[in-house]
């Protein structure tokens, strides 16, 4: 049997298990793109990347925590204006129709009792990785599936019978240790468990024994892998509910591969097992902000955020060969470019194949409102020869990065800044 743990509204449990007054009022953790890598002062931001799972990202904070009015009031015009959108809100919230990536402002209006905290996701991710560490402790075989959700084995340990009592008794010994209410799923495939916990919210626990009859009803957005354009091409058939799509498997064979696993998933014959630990595919950062049109400050923009990819790409030890660029600008306008650099890898390389990226893709006169930068194709993953004829060149440049990344680890990620990230417009 599998179980599927997700953590009811995980940043607002996690905030009420610090501070117990929080607890049975309407609670809202708001969240907006984090400018702060962008400022010309010091900040030490710091990165927290020990939990790892399919979702769960490396996350760069500072050491000192926001009020609500430094974090989303900006002041405009004279005027001040609330940003910022809810990322998690309370069951109490979500009744007086709060809902996540709802705009901070509306939420206070449908709800103006509403307590907004700035999210921690420093603490959250520590609050994570702890969680991990039990369940490991607790289940043989765990894999985290996002910072707020894992799946575990009982599959020659527990019995079948025992799994719901056993989850059970974990919730429990979960909300004792952590103060952290979880729902769980039970089912013989993993993919029918997680479903299976999203009837089970809130803190409760429900095992599925007969796919077929559990599925009959739902409908097709609830499972996890029907997204829009699944969802568009059933719907363009007249289908609307998981058993619809029982006797379908012919059309899910004429899909590919995806489409046959797809369709094992839903009936609960994937035969998938526990993921452990994926390597990493790709490293990446994007930041939202309101338009820049100046060419030279969204450049230098791009080099802090470049600063930070390379941070991490040189501590996971690898050496990507494939470097992205996305740019966003008013009117959904879009451009991207990507590189293949098939060179060791070196801050001082990226940014230049960046800067000249930019120069190629960029839409002058444009206010851009979001970046996008990330490298991919490890040499680990995907062999490939590097060139020789920049090799002394690229191994001296190396060796630069990791002496400013042994200083960085030590100070903050901005103990160091290259020029290009500080010569440019103010915003």
């Amino acid at each position: 049997m599998f179980l599927h743990i997700d953590i009811d509204s995980f940043f607002v449990s996690a905030e009420r298990s610090r501070d117990a007054a929080l607890r049975g009022v309407p609670v809202a953790v708001g969240g907006r793109s984090n400018l702060e890598i962008f400022s010309t002062r010091r900040t030490h931001i710091r990165l927290m990347d020990e939990n790892h799972g399919a979702f769960v990202a490396p996350v760069f904070y500072s050491d000192r925590r926001k009020t609500f009015r430094e974090h989303f009031i900006d002041r405009i015009d004279g005027r001040e204006k609330i940003r910022g959108i809810v990322t998690t809100s309370s069951y109490e919230a979500r009744a007086r129709g709060v809902r996540t990536g709802m705009p901070l402002a509306q939420a206070l209006r449908l709800c103006p009792e509403l307590i907004v905290l700035p999210n921690d996701m420093l603490f959250y991710h520590q609050l994570s990785h702890a969680l991990a560490g039990f369940l490991a402790r607790e289940i043989p075989a765990v894999e985290q599936f996002s910072i707020d959700e894992f799946f575990g084995v009982l599959r020659g340990w527990i019995p079948p019978e025992e799994a719901e009592g056993f989850a059970r008794g974990l919730q429990r010994r979960i909300f004792r240790e952590f103060h952290l209410p979880v729902s769980i799923g039970i089912a013989r495939s993993k993919w029918t468990a997680k479903l299976a916990t999203e009837y089970a919210k809130p803190y409760g626990v429900l095992k599925v024994e007969d796919v077929e009859d559990f599925i009959r009803e739902v409908p097709i957005d609830k499972f996890p892998g029907i997204g829009r354009g699944y969802r568009r091409r059933l719907e363009e058939r007249g289908v609307h509910t998981l058993g619809e799509l029982i006797p379908m498997r012919r059309l899910f064979e004429s899909w590919g591969l995806p489409g046959r696993q797809l369709y094992r998933r839903i009936l609960g014959i994937d035969g998938e097992g526990i993921a452990r630990r994926p390597s990493r595919q790709s490293v990446g950062i994007s930041r939202t902000f309101d338009p820049i049109v100046e060419p030279e400050e969204l450049r230098r923009r791009i080099m802090v955020m470049a600063r930070h990819v390379a941070y991490i790409t040189q501590k996971l030890g690898a050496n990507p060969t494939r470097y992205s660029l996305r740019i966003r600008y008013l009117q959904n306008l879009r451009a991207k470019g990507a590189v293949r650099v098939d060179r060791i890898f070196s801050e001082t390389l990226f940014k230049a194949e960046l800067s000249r990226l930019f120069d190629r893709i960029h839409r002058p006169g444009e206010g851009a409102i979001k970046l996008a930068l990330s490298v991919s194709d490890f040499t680990h993953l995907h062999p490939r020869t590097l060139s020789l004829l920049d090799l002394e060149a690229d191994r001296r440049a190396r060796a630069i990065s990791e002496g400013m990344q042994r200083i960085r680890e030590r100070f903050g990620l901005d103990a160091i800044r290259t020029g290009n990230e500080l010569a440019a417009v103010n915003n």
